[in-house]
């Protein structure tokens, strides 16, 4: 299975199969048609909602978690969505490879949480912070694919990551 994340507010795996009654709303609220409720329990025949950030990322507009009904998704804000976290491969990274003459910043300039979970160092270099909270855009707008989103529930110490 491609790597996914869990919605905004998601709480841990176990937490999440254990709550989630697969009822679909929050794939339905969605702005961006970016939830998808995939089975996982194929003897019961529900499923629980995946986010597959390379084919349609989360841009935090935040109403699945305000209509889960079983607090499987905890009505949380933007900065507190806690999906996982990005890594930028700056080896890699046209903005910080020398003499290209190419400033591509799309990461930044695409981010829903701009300026905060992606900066401009020294004004022109991307770097993802602490307050990534992992909603895939900056991997899925990246022109050359050196950006990953690790999700929150394989992240040690549940928010670590940043740039490689």
């Amino acid at each position: 299975m491609p790597p996914f994340l869990r919605p905004p507010g998601a709480r841990s795996e176990k937490d999440m199969k254990a709550r989630c009654v697969s009822c679909g709303l929050c794939a339905a609220v969605c702005n961006y048609a970016c939830i998808e409720m995939t089975p996982d329990h194929i003897f019961f025949g529900g499923g629980t909602p995946k986010i597959f950030q390379r084919k349609s990322p989360c841009f935090l507009c935040m109403k699945c978690s305000a209509v889960c009904p079983t607090g499987a998704l905890g009505n949380v804000s933007m900065e507190e969505a806690g999906m996982g976290r990005a890594c930028l491969d700056r080896a890699r990274c046209v903005d910080y490879r020398r003499n290209t003459g190419i400033m591509c910043w799309t990461c930044y300039e695409r981010c829903p949480l701009k300026g905060k979970a992606i900066v401009l160092k020294n004004g022109y270099l991307p770097e993802v912070t602490e307050r990534c909270v992992g909603c895939g855009v900056c991997e899925y707008v990246c022109p050359v694919a050196v950006i990953t989103v690790t999700p929150a529930r394989d992240l040690p110490g549940n928010r670590r990551g940043g740039n490689t």
